[in-house]
């Protein structure tokens, strides 16, 4: 028995219980009276159309689940942003589904259902997969417009993408199955084949309370913008149906008959589970993420037969980077050693810092990637670039440089997964949210901040205290120690992975035994889009 594993090992577990009861909570939307409703109205509600809609036996791997959480508490909140959204299998055909959760403000767009629903409009033009609507919204957040309506990543940007997808060849469905109203409008209709739901789909401009007060013309939502309305009347829609399953199971006609897709060509063979039980990967890392361990065994509890063929072994030891195989696909890792090491020259070399020497390395093995076409996955659990006269002698901001460069340009499918800390420039190097992952993950463990909770509470501390004694104030060390731990409570608050996925920093918070699935499924995602432009760095400085 291994006491400190078991210890890391219960730490994990509650982390992961504490995931379970916060997303469950989610699950219930706009709460069980509401739902109770929409049954009432013959309506299922988004989780249970979606639950309908894909393949038996198949998994819908949610995206966006946290977005808005914690969020919009004056308005009473927005679970999962209003929008229920994923990647799942539809008649074999893997593709993005966006679901209007009408139990939440009436499926209302808030600010984050808008940035949610462009990044799954994103994750589809990018991979190249169909995406399915299930509409039932009741358009803008009206008392929020001002934050949802008019700029560039706003909501008019949807109708945008509906287009840009649109020429692209990717296919659109749009199943409206409650209203879709005013500018939403557009969606169901810039999509390739529209299908409504009588007696609860409709679409129209304005409703008709609206047409009452523009025009003083009275009418009823069924005959203003009704399913009948549409298919028999204004040609908007293509399809109607007494029923939601029988929408959904024409969804499934129509998706059996797409075309088969291009592809990359990504390298795939036999998968293979790891040698090391993948349950390991709970009793690695400390609670708090406090004391160092060995980003090999992660690696190895991860990958097909715990293969790993290490670049560069021997050098920039703070980086771990080599290929491997998870669920038969080929990929690079590019990963922190949480280690303390020692370099060649005899130099003692931080855990999870990265140096001129690791900085190096990995940009040479994310350029050989990019050569062979192998897509790139980054494990990270960075503290940082090193400080000091040291490594700024040395030129760590040109290596640093380097590192960035190559991250930047990559034109292989990245995936990055936060296992522990991501502060600062090293977030940025390891393929961060702003170098345009494919897909972007995050533990339960995961702290993303520009630095240390402590470290930034303590200069934050240095700051405002000398601003109070520039008044003339006096300050205790008692008061000192307050003003520390309040601003350490808040910044530790804003470091949480919760924190970043309610702002879809990440797309999802997983349970470290999905990370397999969720590279693969990433990977297979990416292998639809055949279309890879010419890798190149520009300017770097050596």
């Amino acid at each position: 028995m291994n006491i400190e594993k078991n210890r890391n090992e219960d730490a994990m577990k509650l982390l992961l219980s504490d995931l379970k009861k916060r997303r469950e909570k989610i699950f219930v939307g706009g709460g069980k009276k509401s739902i109770e409703k929409q049954h009432e109205k013959n309506k299922l509600t988004p989780r249970e159309r979606i639950d309908y809609l894909i393949d038996a036996e198949t998994e819908f791997l949610e995206i966006g689940s946290f977005a808005g959480y914690g969020m919009y508490e004056d308005q009473g909140g927005c679970p999962a942003g209003g929008t229920v959204a994923g990647i799942g299998y539809v008649s074999g055909r893997q593709c993005v589904i966006l679901a209007n959760d009408q139990t939440v403000k009436a499926g209302a767009w808030f600010p984050i259902t808008g940035k949610k629903n462009l990044r799954m409009q994103e994750i589809a033009m990018e991979n190249h997969l169909p995406v399915i609507y299930l509409v039932d919204s009741a358009g803008v957040f009206l008392p929020m417009q001002d934050e949802i309506f008019p700029d560039k990543e706003h909501f008019g940007r949807i109708f945008r993408n509906n287009a840009r997808m649109s020429a692209m060849g990717i296919t659109q469905i749009a199943a409206v199955m409650g209203p879709c109203v005013a500018g939403g409008a557009y969606l169901p209709i810039m999509s390739d084949e529209t299908l409504m739901v009588a007696g609860n789909g409709s679409i129209f401009l304005a409703g008709p309370y609206l047409v009452k007060a523009a025009i003083g013309e009275d009418i009823d939502a069924e005959t203003l913008g009704g399913a009948e309305t549409h298919n028999a009347l204004s040609g908007i829609a293509d399809y109607k149906f007494p029923t939601e399953k029988e929408c959904l199971d024409h969804i499934k006609k129509i998706m059996s008959k797409l075309a088969k897709p291009q592809q990359a060509g990504f390298n795939r063979t036999q998968p293979k589970a790891p040698k090391k039980a993948t349950e390991e990967l709970y009793s690695l890392l400390a609670e708090n993420n406090s004391k160092p361990y060995d980003m090999r065994e992660l690696i190895t509890a991860l990958v097909d037969d715990s293969e790993f063929e290490e670049f560069k072994a021997e050098y920039g030891k703070t980086i771990l980077c080599g290929y491997a195989r998870i669920e038969g696909w080929a990929v690079g890792i590019v990963a922190n050693q949480r280690l303390i090491v020692k370099s060649k020259r005899g130099e003692m070399q931080m855990g999870g810092v990265i140096y001129n020497d690791s900085a190096d390395k990995a940009a040479r093995f994310i350029m050989n990637c990019n050569q062979k076409k192998i897509p790139l996955v980054f494990l990270q659990d960075v503290t940082g670039f090193m400080v000091g006269s040291r490594s700024e002698h040395a030129g760590i901001i040109k290596d640093g440089a380097k590192l960035v460069n190559a991250v930047a340009n990559s034109v292989v499918p990245k995936i990055t997964i936060i296992v522990g800390n991501s502060y600062g420039a090293g977030n940025y190097a390891m393929c961060g949210k702003a170098y345009d992952p494919r897909f972007i993950y995050a533990w339960p463990t995961a702290k993303i901040a520009v630095m240390g909770g402590d470290q930034a509470a303590k200069t934050l501390m240095q700051i405002q205290v000398a601003s109070m004694k520039a008044k003339g104030e006096e300050i205790t060390p008692e008061q000192e120690q307050q003003v520390l731990q309040s601003i350490k409570q808040k910044y530790d608050e804003q470091t949480t992975p919760y924190y970043a996925a309610s702002r879809l920093w990440v797309d999802e918070i997983i349970d470290p035994l999905q990370t397999r699935r969720v590279i693969a499924n990433g990977i297979e995602a990416a292998n639809h889009n055949p279309e890879m432009p010419v890798f190149k760095t520009g300017v770097i400085q050596t």
